[in-house]
């Protein structure tokens, strides 16, 4: 009995190792597809489930970027009739050159694409004022799908930033950062949906501060970053390394409409004073005294006797306006007004703007040689006159 249970077991192995090398040597796969699918099963049943995202790489921006997202929104503003603008889309050749208007945000007859930012949860959104400028209808897509329309609490020119409020429920809004805290060399992202494409982040440094003098804005002290900015980035967001906001896109150096690295941003702190202005007040007063700046180099104050290092060249004078009143001269150097000294031409234009209009302030002048004081009373500045981007 037990010879020929012996004998079966032997037999039987002899089977299983023969048909083992047969298949070994024809068809391996079956051998590795036996060995995954065991591999796998065991993987599943002992592999405890996920409840949280894995940790971020090693300096991963992906924290700050999941912090700012949710308040960055698309903006759509259009006019009365902007879908009829153009009798051509209709023709094949047309939308075989331009795309479809309705998906291409570049086409002829498009309503102007833009971004903005929620920074309370009040719903208001800052954006630049050449993104809704003249518009009739403004449109706002939340980054989680939702849609609504804008209404315009007010604009500020000079700077280019407007306000938006929507009312749709519970919205998030972003931190505001401390844009006196950045300095060059600090990472950002701007986030934005550029050329219409989509909720869209990009990283850089932040390449430069306090950039005046680029003709874009009557107020200007830009962040410059080399963060990707491309048309419909506009009026979205620049935030640091922890997702706070410290600047609105809003302006891209380029000979080809596209990012070459060089592109601006408005300072969170202007944008907060702008946003307070529009919010109170519903605008925002800045005094004017109607004169026209130069910049006082050392040979020019050398030539003037001028034995201090400060003071702005009064290149022009308004005729009856404030400064004309008030006995200032073209050539006159300003010195200070209301008792701040004035380094630079950036210097005037910020502290006249802070000026209440109608109430007198003392100014310190140049001329001739000798210091003179004067009084001037600044009136509200007039509506700027708009440039191109």
């Amino acid at each position: 009995m037990m010879k020929r249970l012996w004998l079966l077991f032997s037999q039987a192995a002899t089977v299983l190792l023969a048909t083992y090398f047969v298949v070994l040597t024809l068809k391996p796969q079956w051998l590795q597809r036996l060995d995954h699918l065991a591999w796998s099963s065991h993987t599943l049943v002992t592999r405890a489930p996920v409840t949280q995202k894995a940790p971020s790489a090693a300096g991963s921006l992906r924290a700050a970027a999941e912090a700012a997202l949710p308040a960055v929104v698309s903006i759509q503003a259009s006019k009365a009739g902007d879908a009829q603008q153009d009798p051509r889309s209709n023709d094949p050749l047309f939308r075989f050159f331009f795309g479809d208007p309705e998906q291409n945000p570049t086409a002829p007859g498009r309503a102007n694409m833009g971004s903005g930012v929620i920074v309370s949860p009040r719903g208001y959104i800052l954006t630049n004022h050449h993104v809704v400028e003249n518009a009739d209808t403004i449109q706002v897509t939340l980054a989680d799908g939702r849609r609504t329309s804008a209404s315009l609490l007010g604009v500020d020119p000079d700077t280019d930033l407007a306000v938006l409020q929507i009312a749709i429920g519970e919205v998030p809004a972003i931190t505001m950062g401390d844009s006196n805290a950045i300095f060059v060399g600090d990472t950002v992202l701007a986030i934005g949906n550029p050329f219409g494409v989509g909720q869209t982040v990009t990283s850089g440094i932040v390449s430069a501060l306090g950039r005046t003098q680029l003709g874009i804005n009557t107020y200007e002290n830009f962040i410059q970053t080399d963060a990707a900015i491309n048309p419909g980035n506009s009026g979205g967001a620049l935030v640091d390394v922890n997702g706070d906001l410290v600047g609105i896109n809003t302006a891209i150096y380029s000979q080809s409409g596209g990012s070459l690295g060089i592109g601006f941003a408005i300072p969170a702190s202007v944008a907060s004073s702008v946003l307070q202005d529009i919010v109170e007040k519903g605008s925002v007063t800045r005094g004017w005294i109607g004169i026209e700046p130069q910049a006082l180099t050392p040979e020019m104050a050398s030539n003037l006797d001028l034995n201090v290092n400060k003071g702005v060249l009064v290149a022009g004078v308004l005729q009856s306006g404030p400064a004309s009143r008030a006995g200032i001269r073209p050539g006159d150097v300003m010195l200070s007004i209301d008792k701040q000294d004035i380094q630079s031409v950036r210097d005037l234009l910020n502290i006249v703007s802070a000026l209440a209009p109608g109430a007198t302030t003392d100014v310190a002048i140049w001329r001739n040689g000798q210091q003179l004081a004067l009084s001037i009373k600044p009136q509200q500045r007039p509506h700027p006159h708009q440039r191109s981007r």
